[in-house]
């Protein structure tokens, strides 16, 4: 199909576009898979453990999604420091 016919189609939203894409070569950027070894005290595996089972997830997902969270509300706070910094007056100018 050339792509001219395919964007027609995508953009008259009228017929499924799923079957002339090749899924097999899907790529996501920046989800590259690596594995990591962590070592944790007893209790915090215990305390992973229930909090895992109180969320109804496994402990990794939890541990994910917690260093997630954590990792883009520390991007959140830089930028918005960044964005103050740029406000606030320059010190000898």
């Amino acid at each position: 199909m050339k792509a001219k016919d395919f964007d027609k189609k995508f953009n008259e939203n009228t017929q499924d576009i799923i079957d002339d894409l090749d899924l097999s070569t899907i790529k996501r950027p920046n989800q590259k898979q690596r594995r990591v070894n962590v070592d944790f005290p007893s209790w915090v595996i215990d305390s992973l453990d229930r909090e895992a089972r109180r969320v109804g997830v496994t402990r990794q997902s939890i541990i994910k999604l917690w260093l997630v969270e954590r990792l883009e509300g520390n991007l959140a706070n830089k930028s918005i420091e960044r964005d103050f910094a740029s406000l606030a007056p320059h010190a000898g100018r």
